[in-house]
């Protein structure tokens, strides 16, 4: 295939993609406002054109959440349609792999261009819904949306009459050859692909709250769409400081709980009595099961400034009392070292496991050589534990930022001198919630952020351990 070619018509489709020209014309302004309660002045100031970014700008001045939902799923369209275009561009100029030819980069282009014919259709399903539900034409599709459909369409084609000449070429099967081939295997995946869509994929819709002002007469679908006015809300609550605080004190304990897990691991796995060994493992993980009430009320015996048991130790002493719950310096230090006493024993087992399944004779033939104790552990334990350590750092840094909820708030509660310290994100959305009614948006809010900070960060890192080292990598 010629690379320049199929780089001008790729770049030519993403240009369609982007939202530089309207796809969907108002027909009949006046009239669609009319219908839902907006003046002739109101309406007089909106666009007559719409693109897929700001039509999101027209459901909110018209204030109709039925048409909400399904606008953001034209704007999320748009963006896949953008991205598989630039994957398909830059794989189309890396060339093609020796052992299946062009197969990867017809296969890009394949996705792309199914994307830019479902953006189309839906743009014109969204101007149909629309319609029906307004009880008027007010809208219709520009003529660039067919254009754009008809030549996705053609290019599509094209790419399924090149993949088959490729297949051919490499003795290559398509899916629908592998579903006639192991068909019973596929149907014994119904049963998982309909549990994740029910219990992982549906409950994503819920995500619509973060751009809605959320009531039970109207339902999540009808209730008025607000845009980003509930991400503005969490910028202006101070969003830098609860991050900062919230990735801080993850970065604190996955970094300083991992070296103890490990050091705490190793040193119980070179424990010769069985009996000391097990009684060790024992302890150390009790204070896992330890409930997170029973916790507080232990803190709060200890540190209270009255009749704690710290104070009265050092006023026995004729030392000063110390206010612990007005003093917010103290509480990184405390919440860390309460936190590693949960938690250590616990991460200390599945290292645990790990040095348990290496192989003794590994072991033998080290101190045959000359190995002392630290050397077997330096060349032989830490390098066999390290893929574990890698697997569990990427699944605790795709949480960085869902903070431990029950133990800042069990410790802290609703001390309001400490916040700046010591509030993270799980404790700010818990009172948001708590204390300002019908504040399901603004929760949501909190956590699409969480979740997508999360996903950019566990990317990132992935990335960077493939290139290093595929075999450790996720995905």
């Amino acid at each position: 295939m010629k690379k320049k070619w199929i780089c001008g018509v790729s770049a030519l489709f993403l240009i369609l993609a982007l939202p530089f020209f309207s796809r969907i014309v108002i027909v009949d302004l006046v009239g669609l406002f009319s219908n839902i309660g907006v003046t002739r002045e109101m309406a007089a100031d909106l666009l007559t054109g719409y693109n897929l970014f700001n039509i999101l700008s027209f459901v909110q001045y018209s204030n109709y959440g039925r048409i909400g939902l399904f606008a953001m799923l034209l704007l999320l369209l748009m963006i896949a349609c953008v991205y598989f275009h630039i994957a398909f561009i830059i794989r189309t100029l890396m060339g093609a792999r020796k052992n299946k030819g062009e197969l990867d980069i017809l296969s890009a282009g394949k996705l792309a261009f199914i994307f830019e014919i479902i953006t189309a259709a839906a743009t014109i399903a969204f101007v149909i819904f629309s319609n029906i539900k307004f009880g008027i034409r007010g809208f219709m599709p520009t003529v660039w949306v067919y254009i754009e459909l008809l030549l996705a369409v053609g290019a599509y084609v094209l790419i399924k009459v090149l993949e088959a000449k490729e297949r051919k070429k490499y003795n290559e099967h398509g899916l629908l050859h592998e579903i006639k081939k192991n068909w019973p295997l596929f149907i014994m995946l119904i049963p998982t692909f309909v549990y994740f869509m029910i219990n992982n994929y549906l409950p994503m819709l819920g995500v619509y709250f973060a751009f809605t002002s959320f009531n039970f007469r109207d339902g999540l679908f009808a209730s008025p769409f607000v845009g980003l006015k509930n991400f503005e809300f969490l910028v202006k609550a101070d969003l830098f400081r609860l991050t900062k605080n919230t990735i801080l004190y993850n970065v604190v304990f996955i970094g300083i709980g991992n070296i103890l897990q490990i050091f705490f691991a190793i040193l119980v796995s070179r424990v010769a009595s069985k009996w000391y060994k097990k009684t060790s493992q024992t302890l150390m993980f009790m204070p896992y099961f330890v409930s997170f009430v029973i916790l507080k009320v232990i803190v709060y015996n200890v540190f209270e400034y009255q009749h704690g048991l710290i104070n009265n130790f050092l006023t026995s002493g004729g030392a000063e009392r110390i206010d612990f719950y007005n003093t917010p310096s103290y509480w990184p230090v405390l919440i860390t070292l309460f936190y590693l006493w949960k938690n250590i024993g616990y991460g200390m087992v599945v290292y645990l496991a790990t040095i348990t399944g290496i192989d003794n004779e590994i072991y033998e033939a080290a101190k045959v050589d000359g190995a002392n104790e630290v050397q077997q552990i330096w060349y032989i334990t830490l390098p066999h534990i390290k893929p574990t350590f890698i697997i569990l750092l990427l699944y605790a840094l795709g949480s960085i930022m869902k903070g431990q909820f029950e133990l800042f708030y069990q410790l802290i509660g609703n001390n309001g001198v400490l916040f700046n310290i010591t509030d993270i994100f799980d404790t700010y959305v818990y009172r948001i919630t708590m204390t300002q009614p019908l504040s399901i948006g603004l929760g949501t809010a909190a956590g699409l952020y969480q979740s997508l900070f999360g996903f950019l960060i566990i990317v990132l890192v992935n990335y960077l351990v493939k290139r290093k080292n595929p075999e450790y990598a996720l995905f």
